[in-house]
């Protein structure tokens, strides 16, 4: 069956290739921000249920995973149909998820309803529209990523502090009920402006044939995979690091910080990506996240110093989160660009759903330093994994 596409009659760096990208960045603050306010319910969930800092996180992991492995099948549905019904899908599937969460009596069916609700829902906005934006976008492919994604960091630094006063007033339950209230009107006027780009209709190469013989692609695999073990670390474990610690300082502002950090990684990055280079600036994002990580060792309860470890951390992980999407795009094209993205983003969550259960399980048996140093220790091996890229051949 022929499928024809009515946004053939609208070409790429068009009007409509903006309205796309303001679409993405709703979606990508939207999911994100209830994605990574996660922290601020870490520590009243673990006292109402009564569990350990390895099974509280592991609620974290289900949903990082969730949404990373079915990236690849939400991207490639996306690139038959289009990312408009993909999107309304994980709208709907999120808010419902979130209500059922605010409702929930054990940790264990929170696993289930937070974690395959608000999981479908990032898979189904985050890689589509990725996918969408680098379809619509030529000249300024990278730049216009990278404010797409910019809107991960925007929800992270409005939302966070947002949500930690609606748990102090009302509670974790009623914060998740007014998550899925503006979930459902956020994400609604998103899928309005999700078009589906001009040639996507022709049908994708399945993904084994794309990356058959192409080693680099799993060296960027397992590279994002050992990366996103540090990356996730500070997004469950802060809250509960100040509290422990004896910090005077909020949680909720360090999450802020890095969301907002990340912004100017993600435009800063990507301006400059053309000029310097896509592989090496995002070889750099790699080795600055995972050094950042000493920063954290060394502050304790240093507050400054915590938050230029959060602002470091913030650029590093806005470039990653920037420039994946782009390094793709070179190698692999933007035909069915959504599958082969969504093959790539199963190993961050692979990397969330392994990391902060281990990282808990470090953190109650040996504290919270042995546990930075492992998340370090991760990101270092996904840098030295990402130099094993060779940029010539690998188009880049």
């Amino acid at each position: 069956m022929t499928v024809t596409n009515p946004d053939l009659t609208h070409p790429v760096d068009s009007a409509r290739s903006w309205i796309v990208l303001i679409s993405a960045f709703l979606a990508m603050f939207t999911v994100f921000g209830v994605a990574y306010s996660f922290g601020e319910f870490f520590g009243p969930m673990a006292d109402e249920f009564g569990t350990n800092r390895s099974a509280t996180a592991f609620f974290f992991s289900i949903t990082t995973f969730s949404y990373f492995a079915l990236g690849i099948f939400s991207g490639r549905i996306a690139d038959r149909i289009g990312p408009r019904p993909v999107v309304i899908f994980g709208a709907v599937c999120m808010v419902i998820g979130l209500f059922l969460t605010a409702e929930v009596s054990s940790i264990q069916l929170g696993y289930l309803t937070y974690g395959l609700g608000v999981g479908i829902g990032v898979a189904c906005c985050y890689v589509p529209m990725v996918a969408a934006v680098g379809g619509w976008f030529v000249e300024k492919r990278t730049l216009a990523l990278g404010l797409a994604v910019a809107g991960i960091g925007t929800g992270t630094l409005v939302l966070v502090p947002i949500i930690e006063r609606v748990i102090e007033a009302n509670g974790w339950r009623d914060a998740y009920r007014l998550f899925a209230v503006m979930s459902a009107v956020l994400l609604a006027i998103a899928a309005i402006g999700a078009h589906r780009p001009p040639g996507s209709a022709a049908a994708p190469r399945p993904i084994r044939e794309v990356i058959s013989g192409r080693i680099d692609f799993w060296y960027l695999y397992f590279s994002s995979l050992f990366l996103s073990v540090a990356l996730f670390t500070p997004f469950v474990f802060m809250a509960d690091y100040i509290d422990t610690a004896g910090g005077s300082g909020s949680a909720a502002v360090l999450l802020g910080v890095i969301g907002m950090a990340s912004i100017v990684g993600r435009l800063g990055f990507g301006a400059i990506a053309a000029r310097i280079g896509i592989l090496g600036l995002y070889r750099i994002s790699f080795l600055g996240l995972s050094l950042s990580f000493m920063i954290w060792i060394a502050a304790d309860t240093n507050y400054p110093m915590l938050i230029a470890f959060a602002a470091i951390l913030g650029v590093c992980y806005g470039g990653f989160i920037a420039l994946s999407p782009a390094v793709m795009a070179k190698m692999f094209g933007t035909v069915g660009l959504g599958g082969v993205l969504g093959a790539l983003y199963t190993a961050a969550g692979f990397g969330g759903l392994i990391g902060p259960p281990l990282l808990g399980r470090i953190i109650d048996s040996s504290g919270h330093t042995a546990a930075q140093w492992t998340a370090m220790a991760s990101g270092l091996i996904g840098t030295a994994l990402l130099f094993r890229v060779r940029p010539q051949q690998s188009g880049l």
